[in-house]
């Protein structure tokens, strides 16, 4: 089974996070901001546009004439079907919204006081998601697209009609709605959007007693309500086991009904917390028998029509934990003071034809997802671990990029070829960093490890000049034993090898692209744009209380987050200011059209390195294929029609199992601090709403909820754009950043939730001396 290669566009594990991995990650902390984008053009605006342009107006001019960000792309492709495909007058586009007014100070709830009632109005029929079931087993739902300021407002569904099946996550239905006061509305259900597949209920199976039912209690955080399971509907379902379950009709108010389909394993087994976030996630976890029978019936490939690199000493450098090396690396001193380096990736498009049953599969996935204790391919092991690892001293096919650099690390030329190469060793980072740092030459042939660092010398001299983003963020890896079970969860390291390693992936990706654009070829980009106006407006208050400030939006560069990242190190605060720029970034995303990649400070790029985890670097392999005319296996027409919503479905799928990997990560922790329930820690508050804060334990960096109910009683008054919650009686105040002593009051394994208690504005020998609280273990 392939592992984890750290955060796109690089491989491996590191505590500094690039730009296109921190636009990745969308968790809040408590931020106060949503974007807020400019409004879709209507379609008369999007026609007039059109006719009054001169030459090329793509998806890319579009955006940027109307001010659109790339989280507004797909919708913006939408339109433009629909004008194509039209045959009378297109339906409007998305309503625009006004402006956000700016944050001010006001009052918060106190003691869990509802707040006031928000400026802007849903329509009375609006199409609604339902995201998770109240205490009562009602639905609740947000407005689909909400662009208006602050949360979206919630919607009470009422029971459906008798005879329908409830509501459950994930559900779209076209709404009535009432204003009920405040951000609340109720809503009934007009219409039931699309035709999907019923909604399942993932959670854990309990078996009833006399006189009472059985029930499903959801392993969904967002989920406060349990399901009942009526007689005869448990299937071969024990307590303790992990269910998937379908609603079944009911109506009126408490438990809603579900029927067990399926049984995935006991809560508390070694695997029970990646099968749990498979499922929440939606992630195909099962190969389709054609498609195994294809990846079986792989071979070697002939040397026929390839360039022989084998006489090159190539290296793998992967982690310890490793089972499929798809990249490998050479170097060596050029006549010009420079370097010249070879990166070889594995030949993945000649096993995975276009519209085979493999490249079916793999353009379903979009990529591998990696938890602690698993990894879900995306290719099957017969070519992820087999044909398509360069295995040390067995020929495989690959595809390489020769390149040039002078000694400042500038290109000066690169070369892409099909070639036939022999891996001279298996290395890893430990390993590498280890004879760096001895002056140790590993045996390796022509003082190869020497060079690899001098060649990597010269490209970070380029990075840091071209002022790229460099975040702090120290990834949690969890440790397992051979059970399953958590010893511990710690930062992991971050050693030059790694970013050897990914200075060599970057330069080879941004090869690809180039070479694409020169070839006139279709190229899936990876880009990421510059923050949002909204989002730079939240950041520009954030930092301006620690004393920084920002360029204006028009003229903002990577190296003005550097410069901040750089004056607050060492500070007690570095950690959460490297974390709020991360969040404030927007996402990365895939696209055939580009706008660069503004966290790398890079006109083009695209992710061409690691085919064997990523459709997109296969996509980018068959496209200079057929560019280069090196043989079978290239682009399709077809494919390359469908570009765009290719792009769309694998930007989705990275994110999905982003989100996947996060959840497993929070599970696996909830599971080890419920040993510890009572315990008291070191912590600083990541997150301040009106709400409760959020803080995050500086020991494992666990974070969780401290609700506002628990404060000392008080009317407390939330400053969103100061990030403060004050009480008026106590003065006690509660900022960002601020270092916290905290008490775990609860840890919900099933969940991944950590409820804990604030000690300070308490009488500590009070707090220290109450009863221990029960953590949630069993589920």
């Amino acid at each position: 089974m392939p592992r984890r290669r750290g955060p796109p566009p690089t491989k491996g594990h590191g505590a500094r996070a690039s730009a296109s991995a921190a636009a990745g990650i969308g968790r809040r902390a408590g931020a106060a901001h949503r974007p807020v984008a400019a409004p879709l053009p209507s379609p008369e605006e999007l026609r007039r546009f059109l006719a009054e342009r001169r030459g090329r107006a793509g998806p890319r001019e579009i955006a940027r004439a109307f001010g659109l960000d790339a989280g507004q792309h797909a919708a913006l492709r939408g339109l433009l079907h629909s004008l194509e495909g039209e045959e009378g007058p297109p339906a409007r586009g998305r309503a625009g919204h006004r402006a956000r007014p700016p944050p001010a100070a006001t009052e918060g709830p106190a003691r869990g006081r509802p707040a006031g009632p928000r400026s802007t109005r849903l329509p009375e029929m609006a199409v609604v998601e339902v995201f998770a079931t109240g205490a009562d087993g009602e639905p609740l739902a947000r407005p689909v697209g909400w662009e208006g300021p602050g949360r979206p407002p919630v919607v009470f569904m009422r029971p459906e009609r008798a005879g329908q099946a409830a509501l459950a996550p994930g559900e779209r239905v076209l709404a009535r709605l009432r204003p009920l006061g405040g951000d609340r509305y109720e809503g009934r259900t007009f219409k039931r959007i699309g035709g999907a597949a019923p909604a399942r209920v993932l959670g854990v199976f309990e078996g009833g007693g006399p006189g009472t039912a059985a029930r499903i209690i959801p392993t969904d955080r967002r989920q406060k309500a349990e399901w009942t399971v009526p007689r005869g509907a448990e299937g071969a379902a024990a307590p303790g086991d992990i269910v998937l379950a379908e609603p079944l009709p009911g109506h009126g108010l408490g438990p809603r009904p579900a029927r067990i389909v399926e049984v995935l394993g006991q809560v508390g087994e070694p695997r029970s917390v990646s099968l749990i976030c498979i499922h929440a996630h939606g992630i195909p976890d099962v190969f389709p028998a054609e498609a195994l029978r294809e990846a079986e019936k792989a071979r070697g490939v002939s040397p026929r029509g390839r360039e022989d690199l084998r006489a090159i000493p190539l290296v793998t450098i992967d982690g310890e934990d490793a089972r499929d090396f798809d990249d490998a690396v050479w170097a060596e001193p050029d006549r010009n003071g420079g370097w010249r380096a070879i990166v070889a990736i594995a030949d993945v498009a000649h096993y995975v034809r276009p519209g085979g049953h493999l490249d079916r599969e793999a353009w379903a996935r979009g990529n591998s997802v990696y938890f602690p204790d698993r990894v879900v391919p995306m290719l099957p092991e017969a070519l992820s671990n087999g044909w398509c690892s360069l295995r040390p001293e067995e020929d495989r096919g690959c595809l390489f990029v020769e390149m040039r650099f002078d000694a400042r690390g500038r290109k000066i030329a690169h070369r892409f070829g099909r070639g036939l190469m022999r891996s001279a060793a298996r290395l890893t980072y430990e390993q590498v960093q280890r004879a760096a740092d001895a002056g140790d030459d590993l045996g390796l042939p022509g003082d190869l490890l020497r060079h690899l660092y001098g060649a990597f010398g010269a490209l970070l001299a380029a990075r840091e000049r071209r002022g790229t983003l460099e975040l702090e963020v120290p990834e949690r890896k969890v440790v397992l034993d051979a059970r399953g079970k958590v010893l511990a969860v710690v930062p992991r390291p971050r050693l030059d090898s790694h970013r050897l390693i990914e200075e060599f992936m970057i330069a080879a990706n941004v090869c690809a692209a180039e070479e694409l654009e020169r070839l006139r070829q279709p190229c899936m980009y990876r880009i990421h744009d510059r923050p949002s106006d909204d989002k730079l407006e939240g950041l520009r208050q954030f930092l301006a209380g620690f004393g920084f400030s920002l360029p204006p939006a028009g003229g903002i560069h990577p190296r003005d987050f550097s410069g901040i990242l750089t004056r607050v190190r060492g500070r007690p605060e570095e950690r959460l200011v490297h974390e709020t720029i991360l969040r404030g970034q927007s996402q990365a995303a895939y696209s055939p059209d580009n706008i660069g990649h503004f966290g790398l400070a890079l006109p083009r790029y695209a992710h061409f390195t690691s085919p064997i985890r990523r459709y997109a670097d296969l996509l980018v392999h068959r496209a200079l294929i057929r560019g280069l005319r090196l043989g079978a296996g290239g682009l399709e027409e077809v494919e390359a029609a469908r570009f765009p919503e290719t792009a769309e479905h694998i930007s989705q799928t990275e994110r999905r199992a982003a989100a996947a990997e996060r959840d497993a990560v929070d599970r696996y922790l909830a599971a080890f601090m419920a040993e510890r329930v009572g315990a008291t820690f070191a912590a600083r508050i990541s997150g301040v709403t009106r709400f409760g804060l959020f803080v995050t334990v500086e020991e494992n960096g666990a974070s969780g909820f401290v609700p506002l109910a628990t404060l000392p009683d008080d009317r407390w008054f939330h400053d969103e754009s100061r990030h403060t919650l004050t009480g008026r009686r106590t003065g006690l105040a509660f900022t960002l950043a601020q270092p916290v002593e905290v008490m775990l009051w609860e840890a919900t394994p099933r969940t991944g939730g950590l409820v804990f208690h604030l000690l300070q504005g308490e009488p500590r020998r009070a707090a220290r001396a109450a009863p221990r609280p029960r953590g949630r273990r069993g589920g």
